[in-house]
């Protein structure tokens, strides 16, 4: 009698089956996570922008937009790293989730990045004993805005002082007539909303909206003779905000620095 061949018992596939849904959920939770960090944003930026929410709404719309980006980015390297030790060939299908939530969290985080250290002021003005004063924009501002009188915080000075020293009166040797126009072309170049233009009062009244958020920040530019040479403050502030993550100033460094290239 002819012995019996064993047939080959076959390998349980139920637990590779299982590690590969894991990996697959994961992928799937990361994606799914990430279009909600998306829609959280493209909500914020597009009801604030409409005016729909103020700042403080918008704010929180984008922050919770970021920590859901962080998620979908752990949700998405787990099952990138799954997918790794099971030696799968196609490794770029479980990181869809993740580029998209970096293209959210990155630019969010860098901003946030770039207000530290910085202080907790949004009027910003190269004169601090005699700021230029505003008298066209008042009428554009709603009683939201943050207040021009410059009394919040109450060592407004003292701080700008501290973290901007380097914001001064600019002195240019060049007559009145030509800085004045010169500082109206800039204005124009940088695509300001002009609120007036007064070259009796050597005064220039501007708004400037970030491109992204919408949110509008007021600037007027002062331009006087004294002697021989033309003056020119400037003031920058923010109508919603405590803080400005140092916006305002760089704002008044950058119009100045290249106002005195132009005319040198």
């Amino acid at each position: 009698m002819k012995p019996t061949k064993n047939k080959r018992k076959s390998i349980p596939a139920q637990p590779a089956l299982a590690a590969s849904k894991q990996r697959s959920d994961f992928t799937a939770r990361s994606m799914r996570t990430a279009v909600l960090a998306a829609t959280l944003a493209l909500l914020a930026i597009i009801c604030h922008r409409l005016g729909l929410i103020d700042y403080r709404a918008a704010l929180l719309g984008l922050l919770l937009s970021a920590a859901s980006g962080v998620f979908a980015i752990f949700f998405g390297a787990v099952g990138t790293w799954r997918a790794k030790q099971a030696k799968e060939p196609e490794l770029a299908a479980t990181l869809g989730g993740s580029t998209l939530a970096l293209l959210i969290v990155v630019p969010l985080l860098a901003t946030a990045v770039t207000g530290i250290g910085k202080p907790m002021i949004h009027d910003i003005s190269t004169d601090l004993q005699n700021p230029p004063e505003f008298f066209a924009v008042p009428a554009l501002r709603t009683t939201r805005d943050n207040s021009l009188d410059r009394s919040d915080p109450e060592n407004l000075v003292d701080l700008q002082r501290e973290h901007y020293p380097d914001l001064n009166t600019l002195f240019i040797n060049r007559p009145f007539e030509q800085v004045f126009e010169q500082a109206v072309m800039l204005v124009k170049q940088r695509g300001w909303e002009i609120a007036s233009v007064s070259a009796a009062n050597g005064r220039i009244e501007a708004t400037d909206t970030t491109l992204l958020m919408g949110f509008k920040d007021d600037v007027v530019i002062r331009i006087q003779t004294e002697g021989n040479r033309t003056r020119v403050d400037m003031r920058s502030v923010s109508r919603a905000g405590k803080g400005d993550l140092g916006v305002n100033a760089e704002r008044i460094r950058s119009f100045l620095a290249a106002l005195k290239q132009q005319l040198s």
